[in-house]
Order: structure tokens, then sequence, then C-alpha cells
């Protein structure tokens, strides 16, 4: 049995889900997601709570059920905050700073690093050590 598996997905105040087949789609206010389950699972959406239950009892079928809620869960996530990393920039005269939308990089090379993220990709230098990936 998977102890993640049991654990419904509560869905926040102005999030929705939907569930049509095996494609199960959240709405929210940061955008729209969408994960094609296996055929393993079955998807049910009750309540503002979305439930992951497995099809058989084969061990496929249970890999499936916690990796499904997983996905489900980081569906809300991504629909609801976003998802950050905040990284740390370590070793004597290591820096990094914005320079318009590329972020240069000095990491003890000949030479300075510049990096311009992708669209829809925010990254902030609030210190010459910390970087902010959204």
């Amino acid at each position: 049995m998977s102890r993640i598996g049991k654990k419904p997905v509560d869905l926040p105040t102005g999030v929705t889900a939907s569930v049509s087949g095996q494609v199960i789609e959240v709405k929210g206010p940061k955008g729209t997601r969408s994960f094609k389950a296996t055929d393993d699972v079955t998807l049910a959406v009750e309540d503002n709570v979305v439930t992951i239950t497995p099809r058989g009892k084969s061990k496929r079928a249970r890999q499936q059920w916690g990796m499904s809620r997983t996905m489900v869960a980081n569906l809300v996530t991504g629909v609801t905050d976003g998802f950050k990393k905040e990284l740390e920039i370590q070793g004597v005269g290591y820096r990094a700073t914005m320079q318009g939308n590329s972020l240069k990089l000095n990491l003890g090379l000949s030479h300075d690093v510049d990096y311009t993220p992708p669209a829809g990709v925010t990254v902030t230098a609030p210190k010459q050590t910390e970087v902010i990936v959204e």
C-alpha cells in the first residue's frame, strides 16, 4: 500500500480541477496545468478533493498510485504558489548581479558568464551571493 497515494489532494479556494478520461486539468490564479495518468490508476474529483486509487494490486499499479498523487499535488502547487528556488553562491570572489534582463555570474573563470533566462522564468539577485529563480 502506498502511504503517499492514500492521502487525498485538497484543492484550495480559487483552484478547480476537471477529469476527462485519464487526463486531469487544474486551473488556478497562475495558469492551467494538466497531467495524463496511466491506466493503472483512477482519478476522481469530489468536493474540492482529488483522490487517486489503483485499479489493481500489481506492483506497477501501486507505484503509479503514489507517483500520480504527487504529480497532482505538484499541479496544484504550480497553479497557486508557483515554483521558486533560492540559490546561494559560496566561494571567495564569486558574485551574481543582474544587468538588465540577464544574470551576470563571476565564478572565478577568466571571463564572466552571462545567462539570459527563458521566457516565463524570472531571475533576481537581491544580494551578490544570492539568486532567486521563479
